[in-house]
């Protein structure tokens, strides 16, 4: 049996060096095999650090994916050159959204994209939300609203197609597959302080383009089964979204991190 320990919107940036530890010390003793971590672990300048001391306080492998927040402070293309970096020589880091299809299980495997909001949900050319990610991460600031948009659209198409092609092959292999993203795929997902999200905010806080693609390949496959594990909103829900397909998006707070959930496989 596999025991995977679930984490998602850890934000280590907030935490002192004993929080931390206490924190490292909370995950071991939920005695898992491995540990998933669904975005959202720090901020660009210390990412490789915080990265580095997960690999070393945990003796097991880590899969993960990344949040806006990891972004914050850099481009994308930075960030992501460092964690490729990185997880081409660590043995335990595992970046999901260039690795493929992960066995957890015999009858288990694992899938996952970074994922970003694509601004398809909701009324964005009536919202009036101005995001941090659009001042703290290089590749948006400067942007006018028309920009952001695009750039938005491009990030969901390019998670979906990672969706669209990983997806099938991870369901002809396993009877149970979890993907692993960081911004809820569906509305029904998206929860904050326990209200709904408005046409407002949903643009900026659900990827449309993946939610499509994953219903897409679940109707292809009615024997078998689709868990999705998301973070971003903070806001723990359930949403089944077909017989097939369930979505769990982790609920979080500032400076408390902690063990979502230790599925057993």
């Amino acid at each position: 049996m596999t025991r995977a320990a679930w984490l998602t919107d850890i934000h280590l940036n907030f935490l002192k060096p004993v929080q931390l530890e206490k924190f490292y010390q909370q995950i071991k003793q939920a005695e898992p095999d491995c540990v998933l971590i669904s975005g959202d672990i720090g901020e660009a300048p210390r990412l490789k650090y915080y990265l580095q001391q997960l690999e070393s306080r945990l003796p097991y492998p880590i899969y993960f994916v990344l949040g806006n927040h990891d972004y914050y402070g850099a481009s994308i293309e930075n960030v992501d050159e460092l964690v490729r970096e990185m997880t081409d020589t660590s043995p335990h880091l595992h970046w999901l959204t260039i690795e493929g299809v992960v066995e957890l299980s015999p009858t288990v495997g694992l899938i996952g994209h970074d994922g970003w909001a694509d601004g398809r949900y909701g009324d964005y050319a009536a919202s009036t939300v101005m995001l941090n990610d659009y001042l703290a991460i290089r590749d948006f600031v400067g942007m006018t609203k028309v920009q952001r948009l695009a750039l938005l659209n491009s990030l969901g198409d390019a998670a979906a197609r990672y969706v669209l092609e990983w997806l099938p092959v991870a369901l002809t292999r396993y009877d149970h597959v979890f993907f692993m993203t960081h911004v809820p795929p569906f509305t029904q997902a998206c929860l904050h302080e326990g209200q709904s999200y408005n046409d407002e905010w949903l643009p900026h806080y659900a990827s449309k383009a993946i939610g499509d693609a994953l219903i897409k390949v679940m109707r292809d496959y009615p024997k078998k089964t689709l868990t999705v594990l998301c973070g971003h909103t903070h806001g723990r829900v359930e949403a089944h979204i077909l017989d097939n397909l369930l979505v769990m998006t982790g609920g979080a707070e500032y400076s408390r991190p902690e063990v979502q959930r230790v599925f057993e496989m």
